[in-house]
């Protein structure tokens, strides 16, 4: 085995830690990276937890007393979450900003589809067990967020006269997209649940970094001349971004 291997490999190395903050214990996710020159730490707001990178030499006591200085961010930050809505038989979710509230259909065949009642009210219809229930909603979602994202992908690279190597589709929770200079998009399947304008604004962000590669003012002309929505978009992330994070997720 080569020595820089040999060098971040931990086989015993635990995943977690526990921190004593006030009054409650907290678990800390655990992450090593050979990228790290210090220790961070980071809220996933979706999985509701605390993770915290060390770097390749670090050790467990330096990020145990890392952590354990850091306790008043950790359960400030956690504690701020907004509300969890679990994906249940009753729950109201938002589809392309529409709200759509889950009516389980155990009788009927087929997995998850919308309906329009006559009063006007969006549904979303789930068959099957209701013990599939939330995963059957969350395999939904990120398919109609696949197939929204690559269709405004495509149409902008066209746009821009540049290729979409791959997309993928992503629980991310620092960032709404990536784009690599290979032509590799990710997304956050949770962009389905945003006004289309907003999901559309993200498509044409991450595809005008395979002409900047940067967040340049050449960049963002070229962002604004292909979506005109973009000042909208942002400001519309800024306020209600956050909330998104908290579908499909249990206390």
């Amino acid at each position: 085995m080569a020595f820089r291997a040999l060098l971040y490999r931990r086989p015993t190395e635990p995943s977690t830690l526990a921190v004593r903050i006030g009054a409650a214990i907290y678990t800390i996710q655990l992450r090593r990276h050979r990228r790290a020159r210090r220790y961070t730490l980071r809220i996933h707001p979706s999985r509701r937890e605390a993770i915290l990178t060390m770097p390749p030499r670090g050790n467990l006591i330096d990020a145990k007393d890392f952590a354990q200085r850091h306790g008043a961010w950790i359960a400030a930050r956690l504690g701020g979450l907004p509300k969890a809505a679990p994906f249940s038989p009753g729950a109201s979710i938002p589809l392309r900003g529409a709200p759509h509230r889950i009516v389980h259909r155990a009788g009927e065949r087929g997995t998850v589809w919308t309906e329009t009642r006559d009063s006007g009210d969006r549904i979303l219809c789930v068959a099957g067990g209701v013990d599939h229930l939330d995963r059957r909603v969350h395999d939904f979602l990120k398919r109609e967020a696949r197939h929204a994202l690559s269709e405004a992908s495509h149409r902008y690279a066209g746009e821009l006269g540049v290729k979409v190597k791959r997309i993928t589709i992503r629980d991310q929770s620092s960032r709404w997209g990536s784009c690599t200079s290979a032509g590799v998009l990710s997304y956050s399947w949770r962009l389905i649940l945003a006004p289309p304008y907003v999901l559309d604004y993200l498509a044409a962000h991450e595809v005008a970094h395979l002409v900047e590669m940067n967040h340049s003012a050449r960049f963002w002309r070229i962002v604004a001349r292909i979506c005109p929505a973009t000042e909208r978009a942002k400001k519309w992330l800024d306020t209600h971004g956050n909330d998104l994070h908290r579908y499909g997720v249990k206390d």
